[in-house]
């Protein structure tokens, strides 16, 4: 293991013009890891060297962090029941490296107290949504981003808890956490063209939970409406789309996050940001192969 010295003795010769020397000394500092990352940040803020060894250096970083992500991505992605949250942060931590599970959990848990106050084993199903929608949309202020729906903002959840705007399924990842961190049962349901959320009959919850009875679902995006199958079939009729019963039933984790991959990567093609669509791409790949 090299010492601290020798790693920084390295990194201040990615400016070699050679190519076959700087991909060496490249692909070294790459074995170390996210390890490496401080050392790295320290040299480029100390460093006199000139643009081409501080890009050198933010790319080598990028590369090291995206790997990482890679391999955290796969190995959420191979559990049997991975969590909504460490998903959604994982998806942020594309745009946001250093952000952590922590960070996201904290701004929902401080939501979730105000809500779980007001809450009692007394009120009906409506009315504790009822609740929910008063603080997340009435006191945070909370809403659909219409102006801005292609935004890829509205597909980063730190973003969405920044702004406090988001498109149909980041709204409804937050009510899904929400509710979680309430006890309530709250699941997403995959409609095409649209996302939203299912109340299930608690007292009739079922392994798996896509084949629990829905009481009612709600649409964050238009503020917590609820609505009854009846609305939903209507839906599926206006976009010219064949009901299937997924499209009445609860989702789990990894559908939600694939959908948020895709609404990223369909947001920075949009947005023309071709590179950073390329590799979310990759990334949906490597879960997703097919």
């Amino acid at each position: 293991m090299r010492t601290p010295k020798e790693i920084n003795a390295l990194i201040r010769l990615l400016d070699d013009p050679d190519e076959d020397i700087y991909g060496h000394i490249k692909q070294e500092l790459k074995s170390f890891g996210e390890d490496v990352i401080p050392n790295l940040e320290s040299q480029w803020e100390k460093n006199r060297l000139g643009h081409l060894f501080q890009s050198r250096v933010e790319n080598l970083i990028h590369e090291i962090q995206y790997g990482s992500l890679e391999e955290h991505l796969i190995d959420w992605w191979k559990e049997d029941k991975p969590d909504l949250l460490e998903g959604a942060t994982l998806v942020s931590n594309y745009k946001y490296p250093s952000l952590s599970f922590d960070d996201i959990n904290k701004q929902i848990t401080k939501y979730t107290q105000e809500i779980w106050l007001e809450l009692n084993d007394y009120l009906t199903a409506l009315e504790k949504i009822k609740l929910i929608n008063h603080f997340i949309f009435d006191v945070h202020g909370f809403s659909g981003n219409i102006a801005g729906f292609h935004d890829h903002k509205n597909s980063v959840l730190k973003d969405v808890l920044d702004t406090k705007k988001g498109n149909p399924l980041s709204l409804s990842i937050l009510y899904i956490l929400i509710g979680r961190q309430l006890d309530l049962p709250i699941y997403g349901v995959n409609l095409p063209r649209h996302f939203v959320v299912a109340y299930l009959d608690p007292y009739q919850l079922t392994t798996p939970i896509e084949d629990s009875p829905v009481l009612f679902y709600i649409n964050p995006f238009s503020k917590g409406d609820v609505f009854g199958p009846e609305e939903l079939t209507e839906f599926l009729e206006k976009i010219g789309v064949s009901e299937k019963e997924e499209h009445f039933k609860p989702c789990d984790a990894k559908t939600i996050l694939k959908r948020m991959l895709n609404n990223l990567i369909y947001a920075y093609t949009k947005g023309g940001e071709t590179q950073k669509a390329e590799e979310v791409k990759k990334l949906y790949k490597v879960i997703v192969p097919e």
